[in-house]
């Protein structure tokens, strides 16, 4: 009886991204190899204008490669219409932004919601799923306010809990921590441990080993190119303390 391996939720192969052409062309990433398994929780780590959210966002499907191939759940991205990967990115994809990419006029829990309802949930199934992650990520009370009456570390919430709502398989997070304080990013970083244990493959853009340390492999990025990889020792203990 064969014994299957690991299931791959994302792969990059060879893929290269260049800005530009010419004398002014900048290459982004070079000829990178990259797996994430379900179940595995990947963070990336380099310093900045090293590729880390050029990274991201191929894997993501919000960029496309010059050169090599993205693979979501083994379907190739580059074979995708702009209608289908949407749909793909609606249903397997969870992605939190730097920005975080709120719609103003919605409330919390309908910015939540979006996708779902995007995607043909009906729209007191979607309500019931977004208030459910919203909770996960410590905000349920929040849930009928607007962007402009909440704080910059409550919107990033709301942008976590749209990354992790309904059954995404993979999710891609660019410092999702940014405008938190310690105890509430340790809490981010728990729900996101949570989704790669249940299953979903999860990959952090971070510049922390704090929050590295959450992760069970840590990819090393630096001028486009990764360089290294280590076994993340995911501590809790040790995470919740102080920095010194």
């Amino acid at each position: 009886m064969s014994v299957q391996g690991p299931q791959q939720v994302l792969e990059l192969a060879k893929v290269s991204r260049t800005f530009g052409q010419g004398t002014t062309a900048v290459a982004a990433l070079r000829d990178v190899d990259l797996t994430v398994n379900a179940g595995e929780f990947v963070a990336v780590m380099g310093p900045s204008g090293s590729g880390k959210s050029s990274l991201l966002a191929l894997a993501g499907g919000l960029d496309r490669p010059t050169s090599g191939s993205v693979f979501v759940e083994s379907t190739p991205l580059a074979g995708l219409g702009l209608n289908a990967l949407a749909r793909l990115r609606r249903r397997a994809v969870g992605y939190v932004f730097q920005d975080f990419n709120l719609v103003p006029t919605l409330s919390a829990a309908e910015n939540v919601a979006l996708p779902l309802e995007l995607d043909g949930v009906p729209a007191r199934k979607a309500h019931r799923q977004a208030v459910d992650a919203l909770r996960q990520v410590g905000i349920p009370e929040q849930a009928q306010r607007f962007m402009d009456e909440m704080s910059g570390g409550q919107q990033q919430r709301v942008a976590i809990a749209r990354a992790i709502v309904g059954s995404r398989r993979l999710i891609l997070a660019d410092e999702p921590t940014g405008a938190l304080d310690s105890t509430t990013g340790h809490g981010v970083m728990e729900v996101l441990r949570s989704r790669a244990d249940a299953g979903a493959a999860v990959m952090l853009v971070t510049h922390e080993a704090r929050h590295a340390a959450w992760a069970d492999r840590v990819v090393f990025i630096r001028d486009g190119r990764i360089v290294d990889e280590a076994t993340a020792m995911h501590n809790p203990a040790v995470l919740l303390a102080p920095a010194g």
